[in-house]
């Protein structure tokens, strides 16, 4: 898993996807208690594809035909039957014979060789996305560990507790379950990652970070790109990043600065209208000429 700086950097760039997306699937009140019904859950989750329960497959010169021995160990493994593969693999233009643990495939239109390649990388069952998963005893429960994450499928499988499973790919929660869950993602991912550096931040400034990504409905980055470019101060997007384009442009578009930030008076060497910055004393003093 990713952790320290680098994944700090993934999560307040908002990256469209993480380096290494994991989901941590919680199980109903059936499945939670045995290793046998979480093991059967996983099995639903992994994505299994032809090459995963195969020892070999080859192009018969001979019959014009892709010959795949299948993996009696791995099939069971992955709780697939000879039954599902005939189901799976009823391809268009293709005609399809088993024979104890061989499956037969002649196409009728296309090459073998091009089909050999086609089958391959066929999907079976389980979740596209899910590359591995492991099932773990946690405080008196079992729970699936994955590598790879694809939530709005997972919360379709038979047996998981949607309100508890969860994933550290932010944008899929923000799709699936609304950006207010994305907001608590980003809190609970970015304090995980401190807390796992032994770095004691209040949560108040992860929370302030999450709200200011979060607060127009998408999540946003706090970049050039994002947040920090999209302020009304030209010198508050000057002092970030790329000075010199950042004045520029402005100054080609005639832009005007209202000076109402910090960055912007601390620039400029103003007080900062902030508290006692922000009010302006006016004293009225008695007009000449006239008596008291």
């Amino acid at each position: 898993v990713t952790l320290g700086l680098p994944r700090l950097i993934e999560i307040v760039d908002a990256r469209r996807m993480p380096s290494t997306p994991i989901m941590s699937i919680y199980l109903d009140k059936e499945h939670r208690e045995s290793k046998k019904k979480a093991t059967e859950v996983a099995r639903e989750v992994i994505s299994t594809t032809m090459e995963d329960i195969t020892k070999a497959m080859y192009v018969d010169p001979e019959l014009g035909e892709v010959v795949i021995q299948l993996d009696s160990t791995m099939m069971e493994d992955r709780g697939v039957t000879v039954k599902d593969l005939e189901e799976v693999l009823r391809l268009p233009n293709c005609t399809l014979r088993t024979k104890e643990n061989h499956v037969y495939l002649k196409p009728k239109k296309i090459e073998p060789r091009k089909l050999l390649d086609k089958v391959s990388t066929h999907h079976v069952k389980g979740i596209l996305g899910i590359r591995r998963v492991l099932v773990t005893e946690e405080k008196g429960e079992w729970v699936i560990r994955t590598d790879g994450s694809n939530m709005p499928k997972v919360l379709d499988v038979a047996g998981i507790d949607p309100t508890r499973t969860i994933t550290n790919h932010i944008h899929e929660i923000a799709k699936t379950l609304g950006i207010e869950a994305a907001r608590n993602v980003i809190i609970k991912e970015a304090m995980g990652v401190l807390e796992e550096q032994g770095l004691d931040v209040d949560i108040r400034h992860v929370m302030l970070v999450a709200d200011i990504m979060t607060c127009t409905g998408e999540v946003r980055q706090i970049g050039r790109h994002g947040i920090s470019g999209e302020k009304s101060s030209v010198l508050a997007r000057a002092a970030f990043e790329i000075t010199v384009p950042n004045i520029v442009e402005a100054s080609i578009k005639g832009e005007s600065d209202p000076l109402k930030g910090v960055t912007e008076n601390v620039i400029v060497g103003q007080s900062i209208p902030i508290g006692t910055g922000l009010v302006d004393l006016y004293m009225s003093t008695p007009a000449r000429g006239k008596s008291e």
